[in-house]
């Protein structure tokens, strides 16, 4: 398939890798032109601006940061939602307010919006394993089946109104938020307690408090106090208060997840917003006085 890609962030960079090595002849765009350079030397062809993208493809797929960049790309002056492009695959996390809207528009214009939000992380995008949560046009889900399974290996369709994989991604990312948060106030506790930190989550792990941020987050990425930048606080900020948003448009209280949300924009304003949110346990370490975890030591080699 002949696509354009926007956005070469920590997800878009590797998505977009994944379709150009599956054979995709991938046309990119970013507003920083060093991200391009990697794909270039790797078989992409780059465009200088939306605009001039959109008169080279007719399937664009995008992975921006935010709701009024994706709407702004999408419908503003020079965007996407103009030229040759007839689908565009959303992979950023956009909520589905500002979805329905913008596909409203796109609708008016001949234009195909597909909501295709993904979870699994940085790593996911580089193995192309993620999940892929899809909403919209059935055939148009269909047209670009080749090009999801190059980044998912999930694929879960919720329906042709459009934001509903929107909120399955939100619903999806504030839970792990919650869970996440949970889990660094227990380890916290342990680690003061005196219990050791691998072995806490040996036990975890295979017993009820099991979770993604005990096997994933928090195996791979904070009891060795790597801390590998996966995902920025302020992005995890962004999809729990979108949720949120969602849940008050609907009449449907969330206090456990409106105290995890409290304490991370707490992180935020300490500082923490553009650093991965496994950062943000050293807050309750900090207010414990213990640390959990040590910093891996490097393998000696004669």
């Amino acid at each position: 398939m002949r696509l354009g890609f926007v956005g070469l962030g920590n997800m878009g960079r590797p998505m977009a890798r994944r379709l150009i090595g599956a054979g995709h002849d991938v046309v990119v765009f970013d507003v920083n032109p060093r991200a391009l350079d990697a794909l270039v030397a790797e078989g992409a062809a780059t465009a200088n601006s939306l605009e001039e993208l959109a008169t080279q493809v007719e399937i664009a797929c995008i992975s921006l940061p935010t709701p009024d960049i994706v709407e702004q790309a999408l419908l503003g002056a020079g965007g996407l939602g103009a030229g040759k492009v007839r689908i565009i695959v959303d992979f950023s996390t956009t909520g589905p307010s500002v979805a329905q809207r913008v596909a409203a528009q796109l609708t008016e214009r001949g234009v195909k919006l597909i909501d295709a939000p993904v979870s699994g992380g940085t790593t996911g995008a580089e193995a192309g394993t993620l999940a892929i949560m899809l909403s919209g046009d059935e055939a148009a889900c269909r047209e670009v089946r080749p090009a999801l399974d190059a980044v998912g290996k999930n694929h879960f369709y919720l329906g042709a109104k459009p934001g509903a994989a929107h909120l399955m991604k939100l619903i999806n990312n504030t839970i792990m938020a919650t869970t996440t948060m949970a889990s660094f106030e227990g380890l916290v506790l342990g680690a003061k307690a005196g219990l050791d930190a691998q072995t806490m989550l040996d036990v975890i792990k295979v017993s009820s408090g099991q979770s993604f941020a005990i096997s994933n987050k928090i195996q791979q990425c904070v009891v060795d106090r790597s801390f590998p930048h996966r995902f920025a606080t302020a992005l995890l900020d962004k999809d729990v208060r979108l949720c949120l948003s969602e849940g008050e448009r609907l009449g449907v209280t969330m206090p456990v997840s409106q105290q995890a949300r409290q304490f991370i924009a707490f992180g935020l304003s300490q500082g923490y917003a553009d650093l991965d949110f496994g950062h943000l346990i050293k807050i309750l370490e900090g207010w414990a006085g213990a640390q959990f975890g040590t910093e891996k030591q490097q393998e000696q080699t004669i």
